[in-house]
């Protein structure tokens, strides 16, 4: 289904065309009509989706089209960390272009106190639409310094992750405040029991959309490791004497362990950084922005942090820890491969981590090809996991750049948008075709 064919604003469908998104993705065709009726929803699809869009779309129609205060905060959108909500304001800013009298503001800790009183004054004057942590919103709260009770639109994004996280008890806290009648949308990767509560609690009657998880993309080169815990970070090095690393990610279980893992490569001359949420704001702006232009090879991560990683370019992802369900290694590893590029992805696979990665095996439906631990390194343990056919060696292959270049591929994901784009009235006058359906309310 094509955007046109949405109950769209046509204000709206002008950004989508500068954008070039033409084709809507799944949980956008199935999520985007329920919503635009005003109903609530429980959406559940995994990161790169285009989830984004799928909620972010009707909202900013619906405000459009009018009918909501102007002095108010007419929507909340919850996200669990602040690249998340850096990542949703990105979109925001792209999708709202031709929404000029439409204001947002995202609001999220780890930033100086210049920062809390812009917050604070935008909060203040009614900003439409509201993108915030659970830590912030809740401080602002109990400072009197912002009303939601005229909010019509509360959105909880990765509602999974903020449960992890621990912040039901701010997201209950921040509904006591809410009006009871407003339109509640709730996006999740996962369906665990506490999530299925949760949208008891606060979801009216709702609509569910549940997207099947996808298959890492065939352009990833997946293989493993299988490996007592001491040899991990020998197996690392080994992996980077083949090859100097470049855009290189690796991904721990623990926010300690980053630390560990990026000083020890920097003992050994490797150019690594951790990221992790014990940094403030500025510094993890500061280490995304070298390691995206090249100054840093390594980035040491967890799978919250990297939640604000959108990098097309990236060489290598190495789950130094398998990850606990097999959404979070398809999105770990779905970050190589990207824009029609090949990619490598080595997953380094503990005694006791070996039921984990099974159970991803079965997912995947196949066995992943484990590389010998090199005899320098020690004897590694055996593997009992999925089948006989993990013991499977072969050739190592190496990782390197593809060829091919990225280019917009207009599905519609909206988990990194560019709002660098020209107004084009002549387009817009042309799909209107005479007719306008711009509000008339205010918004």
């Amino acid at each position: 289904m094509q955007f046109e064919e949405l109950d769209l604003n046509y204000d709206v469908l002008d950004a989508l065309d500068d954008m070039n998104f033409t084709e809507c993705t799944p949980i956008q065709e199935q999520a985007i009509p329920p919503l635009l009726e005003g109903r609530d929803l429980i959406g559940v699809a995994q990161t790169g989706t285009g989830k984004t869009a799928a909620y972010l779309l009707p909202v900013l129609s619906q405000l459009r089209d009018g009918g909501f205060p102007r002095d108010a905060i007419n929507c909340v959108i919850m996200a669990p960390t602040r690249e998340l909500a850096q990542q949703i304001d990105q979109a925001m800013e792209g999708f709202s272009y031709y929404l000029e009298d439409i204001s947002s503001v995202s609001v999220y800790g780890g930033n100086d106190g210049i920062r809390y009183e812009q917050e604070k004054r935008a909060l203040q004057l009614g900003a439409d639409v509201v993108i915030a942590t659970p830590g912030r919103l809740i401080s602002h709260l109990s400072l009197g310094n912002v009303d939601l009770s005229r909010v019509s639109f509360f959105i909880l994004d990765e509602a999974d992750r903020m449960l992890d996280m621990g912040f039901l008890e701010d997201i209950m806290q921040i509904v006591s405040f809410l009006p009871k009648q407003r339109q509640t949308i709730m996006f999740s990767a996962t369906m665990p029991d506490k999530i299925v509560e949760l949208a008891k609690t606060i979801l009216t009657n709702p609509v569910e959309v549940k997207i099947a998880l996808n298959k890492p993309a065939e352009g990833i080169h997946q293989s493993a490791f299988v490996c007592y815990e001491a040899q991990k970070l020998r197996i690392v090095e080994h992996l980077f004497k083949q090859r100097k690393p470049e855009r290189v990610i690796i991904f721990v279980g623990k926010k300690v362990h980053t630390k560990d893992v990026a000083i020890a490569l920097k003992r050994k001359g490797y150019n690594a950084e951790a990221m992790h949420s014990d940094l403030m704001q500025e510094q993890r702006d500061d280490v995304m922005y070298r390691f995206k232009t090249g100054q840093i090879d390594i980035l040491v991560a967890t799978d919250i942090v990297a939640r604000g990683i959108d990098i097309d370019d990236i060489q290598l992802v190495i789950n130094y820890d398998v990850p606990h369900d097999e959404e979070d290694y398809v999105h770990r590893i779905g970050r190589t491969a990207r824009a029609g590029r090949d990619g490598r992805a080595i997953t380094l696979v503990s005694e006791k981590d070996q039921p984990l990665f099974a159970a991803i095996e079965r997912f995947l439906e196949k066995d992943v090809p484990k590389e010998p631990v090199p005899t320098e390194i020690g004897e590694a343990p055996a593997y009992t996991g999925r089948g006989s056919a993990s013991r499977t060696t072969g050739k190592r292959k190496r990782w390197g750049r593809g060829r091919g270049k990225g280019h917009g591929n207009g599905n519609g994901k909206s988990d990194n948008t560019s709002a660098s784009k020209t107004k084009t009235s002549k387009s817009r006058n042309r799909r209107r075709g005479g007719h306008d359906k711009k509000g008339t309310g205010e918004s």
